[in-house]
């Protein structure tokens, strides 16, 4: 372990002496954000990052583990919606001396839960518009504005986000979306950063193959023995 420190998912800020980066999950308060461990924002707040959220929302916003989150990043929740199915938009049930009820749910727009997967890079300053489901492993670029759904190792960039291209190959996007590098133990993940850091992809994609076909054996996979040694040729 670094400077002999574990990695806990339950400290606030894991950087010493820096309070700007904070890993997400220890500080939640709103029952309807679910977040993961080591999820981390580049601020010492998160909640004010999700916005148009009420005690009434239907929805959820759900991320999941080992996703970086710039600054300046904003979710907005289906609250943000207005009626639109109607002549006029204004939401007079919302503001005193109107005389209007709310809309019934089923004549507000409504896009369901936001979804973020795992290991999901966020860059500065991009929105997440509502019932937005991005999968494991995609990047976001900075400044975005993005209203659809992104496939897993996927970059997506501008206003409206469009896909810039896949990070990887059908075949090892396949792979690591099997292999869940991000639900393993701490141990273990310590020991794999040398193959999720190595950019010789090809070396990753045969040792992936290889534990893949070994997985569910009780002994330690080739790739945990061949990885956590300097002779493999990775450092």
């Amino acid at each position: 372990m670094k400077n002999g420190k574990r990695p806990d998912p339950n400290m606030v800020h894991p950087i010493m002496g820096y309070d700007k980066e904070i890993y997400v999950k220890p500080t939640i308060t709103n029952p309807n954000i679910l977040v993961g461990d080591f999820t981390y924002i580049a601020d010492a707040e998160f909640e004010r990052h999700v916005t148009h959220f009420y005690p009434w929302s239907r929805d959820k916003l759900i991320i999941g583990k080992f996703c970086q989150i710039a600054a300046g990043t904003e979710f907005v929740m289906n609250d943000a919606n207005h009626q639109m199915n109607a002549v006029s938009t204004f939401p007079f049930y919302t503001l005193e001396g109107w005389d209007m009820e709310p809309p019934a749910p089923s004549d507000m727009p409504f896009k369901g839960d936001t979804v973020i997967g795992n290991d999901v890079w966020i860059g500065q300053n991009a929105v997440i518009l509502p019932g937005v489901r991005i999968g494991d492993g995609a990047i976001i670029g900075a400044n975005s504005v993005v209203g659809s759904d992104v496939d897993p190792y996927t970059i997506v960039v501008g206003n409206p986000a469009k896909v810039l291209r896949k990070r990887f190959d059908d075949e090892l996007i396949d792979l690591m979306l099997r292999f869940k590098w991000w639900d393993r133990g701490i141990d273990e993940i310590n020991a794999l950063i040398p193959l999720l850091t190595c950019s010789d992809l090809e070396k990753v994609r045969i040792e992936l193959k290889k534990h893949l076909v070994c997985h569910g054996t009780a002994q330690t996979s080739p790739l945990l023995r061949r990885f956590t040694t300097k002779s493999h040729g990775l450092f």
